[in-house]
């Protein structure tokens, strides 16, 4: 195995949305491990109740020295970046993102890892405007696509970029993996 695949769903949706599932589908082929996070029970806490809890148990997914990419789509988006600055990962796959959630105190930040963030201009509940001002700032790749948040239209597209970010991620040196010790 190359390293784990957390997806992490929408809170409208679950693990077995056509997003995630696509996803999923790309990372097996590539030869990741996928696991789809479910945030159903978590969700029905409401909005900014579910936050906190659904990033504990994202960081419960994980395993320690392993390679990781965590993909999200909207609220799956918004704790992915979040969770990633607390954990190692080796990259980010953000779909639908959300960066603010209306009364939740803390902001969307994201580590500094290779980003990918897919969005559609025409995305009703996300500002694309946003967005783009945000990939902008994080030099991070940007798929922009003339769809809405659900990005139906879309999916075999973004699966497509997903299947090139593994194959970019891959390529990269394993920062978890210790160093060659040079004397």
């Amino acid at each position: 195995m190359k390293g784990h695949v957390i997806l992490s769903h929408g809170s409208d949706s679950g693990p077995e949305g056509t997003k995630v599932m696509a996803l999923a589908a790309v990372a097996m082929a590539c030869g990741w491990r996928a696991s789809r996070a479910d945030y159903r029970d978590l969700d029905a806490r409401g909005m900014v109740a579910c936050i906190d809890p659904r990033i504990a148990r994202l960081r419960q997914m994980m395993r320690p020295g392993e390679r990781t990419v965590l993909v999200g789509s909207s609220m799956g988006a918004f704790v992915s970046g979040l969770a990633s600055i607390e954990m190692s990962i080796a990259g980010l796959f953000l779909i639908a993102l959300p960066l603010e959630i209306p009364g939740y105190e803390n902001p969307f930040d994201a580590a500094r890892v290779p980003t990918v963030v897919a969005h559609g201009w025409n995305d009703e509940l996300c500002p694309a405007s946003e967005v783009v001002s945000f990939a902008r700032q994080r030099r991070s790749t940007l798929l922009m696509v003339p769809d809405t948040h659900r990005l139906a239209e879309h999916v075999e597209l973004i699966a497509e970029h997903f299947r090139a970010f593994l194959a970019t991620v891959d390529a990269q040196p394993d920062l978890a993996a210790p160093a060659d010790v040079v004397e």
